[in-house]
């Protein structure tokens, strides 16, 4: 199977996670997707934190909340959970045995400031296995830039976000011809 790692990238807001939800579902019935999403959470019209789901076990965490953590690092108005590396880093550990692609949203400041995630992370990005990645428009890892240098980077834009998951999602297919 050829390696391919995708990036979806852009500024805050313009469709990106839109995009990775559309590109996974089109795969769901052609491929095992493992890995991690991160969604927003929100009280009325307030974010509140984020949660960290594992694509192939629907099981969640809280990734960070500006109130429920007293000591982990903080992103903002935020502080991050310093359980939900282990979390990550299990579901993409799982995910590199278990899934035929795998899915990371997003690799960004509140994920990379847990070492055990950003490890699991760095593993799956070395591994080999096809990934589609949505990268935080600021991210400077270097490690992390320097394994995404030969992926197929895609900028979500307000003009491109209506085609874009097709484009995508028509590269990724024929990878998974074979499969039932």
């Amino acid at each position: 199977m050829e390696t391919l790692k995708i990036v979806i990238t852009g500024r805050p807001g313009v469709g990106k996670t839109t995009i990775f939800n559309k590109i996974l579902d089109a795969l769901k019935n052609r491929a095992r997707i493992g890995g991690i999403i991160c969604p927003e959470v929100r009280e009325g019209p307030m974010r509140i934190g984020f949660r960290i789901r594992d694509l192939m076990t629907g099981e969640e965490e809280w990734l960070a909340h500006k109130y429920l953590f007293k000591n982990g690092p903080r992103i903002g108005k935020y502080i991050v959970n310093p359980q939900a590396g282990s979390f990550g880093a299990r579901a993409l550990d799982h995910a590199l045995v278990e899934a035929d692609i795998i899915g990371i949203d997003e690799i960004g400041p509140m994920e990379l400031r847990l070492g055990e995630l950003r490890n699991a992370i760095i593993k799956v990005l070395r591994s080999g296995k096809p990934v589609v990645a949505v990268v935080h428009y600021r991210m400077r890892d270097p490690v992390i830039s320097r394994l995404l240098e030969d992926a197929e980077r895609y900028i979500v834009t307000l003009e491109n976000r209506v085609f874009l998951a097709e484009k995508i999602i028509s590269r990724l297919l024929p990878l998974f011809s074979g499969k039932p």
